[in-house]
């Protein structure tokens, strides 16, 4: 790791789909961050095992939060001083936020039972049934539930009131419940804020400084990140959108155009001068 103090934390979903290309000029905006020696943690709703692909592709070798907050991820020798209760999941060392599995599947039978809704699991499902609802390869959909920390799946027949009475007992139990386009995930623990905390304490020790923190995300994910981050871009979509609240003290943030051909070199700039 080259010592910088920003470090930009970028919410990947909507720029890296799960099948096909990046978005256009982000490839070429992550390895303007890497030649101004300033680490990017993707964050992501995604496994390690989804993430794979992707992170050796775009030679990426720096930290991911993954499964909507549930772990952090490291790169194994990242940091020279180890941190502490870490895990080795695969080719990572993982600083553990959530609960690891089955935790999750447990506290979703639970919540079921009592609520009286019915939910049904990709773990659940056969390979046929997983592509078929999934909408994935066969490859990609068996990626997609094999999870450390979260719990994925789908109501089945429930009503609106009875998905936010199920959401209601579960915020009630201290669950965390995201709806992922069409599928719904669950984790016993889970923190955005508490993975950031975690990596900002590992980058002010690597580098003796306080880390400049720097959110990136499209609108629709950006609301938590702006929240844990000293600074913020926000990326919109063609659709006029209303700029998302700053953290408080901090600055509005500064707004792009997801698909014009001059934002990302924009937000590189702005970034490695500190423009916002």
């Amino acid at each position: 790791m080259r010592a910088h103090t920003t470090v930009v934390f970028c919410a990947i979903d909507d720029l890296i789909p799960i099948s096909g290309k990046p978005l256009l000029g982000f490839p070429e905006f992550l390895s303007g961050l890497a030649e101004a020696g300033i680490p990017c943690v993707w964050v992501t709703s995604r496994s390690r095992h989804q993430l794979d692909l992707s992170l050796r592709r775009l030679g990426h070798a720096a930290p991911f939060i993954g499964e909507s907050g549930s772990g952090v991820y490291l790169p194994v020798d990242y940091f020279h001083l180890k941190p502490e209760n870490t895990q080795r999941l695969g080719r990572f060392t993982c600083i553990p936020v959530a609960a690891a599995q089955p935790a999750a599947k447990e506290a979703l039978d639970d919540l079921a039972g009592e609520t009286g809704v019915e939910v049904v699991t990709l773990r659940s499902l056969s390979p046929r049934e997983l592509t078929q609802n999934t909408g994935l390869s066969r490859e990609s959909a068996e990626q997609l539930r094999q999870r450390d920390f979260d719990e994925l799946f789908f109501f089945a027949g429930a009503s609106e009131q009875d998905i936010k009475r199920f959401q209601e007992v579960a915020t009630q139990k201290k669950l965390v419940v995201r709806q992922q386009g069409g599928l719904w995930s669950l984790a016993v623990g889970a923190s955005l804020s508490g993975c950031v905390k975690h990596l900002r304490k590992l980058y002010d020790r690597a580098l003796h400084a306080h880390t400049f923190m720097i959110a990136l995300a499209p609108a629709a994910e950006s609301k938590s990140l702006l929240a844990v981050c000293d600074r913020g871009i926000v990326l919109t979509s063609r659709h006029a959108e209303p700029p998302p609240p700053a953290a408080p003290g901090s600055p509005a943030p500064k707004m792009l155009p997801l698909f014009a051909a001059d934002s990302w070199p924009m937000a590189l700039e702005s970034i490695v001068k500190r423009q916002f």
